[in-house]
């Protein structure tokens, strides 16, 4: 069964406007595992009720949503007249601008991702031309909506052969980094100290990154501990190898790269990484033809 659309509206560039269909990126369908708050007497599964200090419970139908303009005063704002104040320019998504595809660094993401579609025949052809524009051209875009009552900045980037679309943070909402600069120290490194981390990453660095690899594996755990309890196995912990302590950052830095390169640490140590000595050539023969 397809999953359901969360949102309708137009993907807006100058004059272009296409109708689109946005899904969630995420799935539901996981294996994660929901615990149930219980009453330790009984294992009775707590409730939670919609309690009015004067009426006792109500139900869902009898909630409206309303504004506290002053204390202990509200206005109150029903879901029509929140509907009448969206134009059609609120039902878009408006490209502002294209940007580089490194330009916003991940921290402004959200934890918000949707895949965009064409919303029948006429908004397939520029769809695709826009998707694979932004591929040959190496961009992405910015782009404003209104999602969930809200004006959200988005980024919209190609995936495969779709266009998707992350919600992001505003500048105003990340703690900039200069907030934490007393908390990391300016040290000096020795050449050894860096080649020697360098060749750490080198030697650790995928050529293609692989993402279905990994997966949630505490989760997997928390399955079996359930189906174990279930079962009314005894719960045991797993006996974990005890990791060598090395304290000596050096020693731990010979040590990852011996481990990393089959031994061969003086000669990484000696060398610097290939990309390195290249950088370092290159400069060596500019200033030569600058001396002379």
């Amino acid at each position: 069964m397809a999953p359901r659309s969360t949102w309708k509206g137009f993907l807006k560039l100058s004059l272009i406007s296409l109708p689109v269909k946005a899904f969630n990126a995420t799935s539901s369908d996981t294996n994660e595992v929901r615990f149930n708050q219980l009453h330790a007497e009984c294992n009775s599964r707590i409730q939670y009720k919609k309690w009015c200090p004067i009426h006792n419970e109500i139900s869902h139908s009898e909630i409206v949503s309303g504004y506290e303009y002053a204390k202990g005063q509200y206005v109150i704002v029903d879901t029509d007249e929140l509907e009448k104040l969206r134009s059609e320019n609120d039902k878009a998504i408006k490209i502002e601008t294209f940007v580089s595809q490194n330009a916003i660094d991940p921290v402004f993401y959200s934890d918000k991702t949707y895949y965009l579609v064409p919303d029948g025949p006429i908004g397939e052809k520029p769809y695709v031309l826009l998707q694979k524009g932004m591929v040959d051209e190496k961009r992405y875009a910015i782009a404003q909506v209104v999602l969930n009552k809200k004006e959200q900045l988005v980024l919209l980037r190609p995936m495969d052969r779709l266009i998707a679309m992350t919600v992001l943070n505003y500048a105003n909402e990340i703690n900039s980094t200069s907030t934490f600069d007393d908390e990391v120290p300016k040290l000096d490194t020795s050449k050894e100290e860096t080649n020697l981390m360098r060749t750490v990453i080198g030697s650790t660095t995928d050529k293609k990154f692989d993402f279905t690899k990994y997966k949630d594996v505490y989760a997997e755990k928390l399955i079996q501990l359930v189906e174990a309890k279930v079962a009314g196995k005894e719960i045991v912990s797993t006996p974990q190898p005890e990791e060598t302590q090395v304290i000596n950052l050096m020693d731990a830095l010979r040590q990852s790269v011996a481990k990393a390169t089959g031994g061969k640490v003086e000669k990484a140590v000696s060398k610097p990484p290939r990309k390195m000595a290249e950088s370092t050539k290159g400069k060596t023969k500019e200033l030569r033809r600058k001396s002379s």
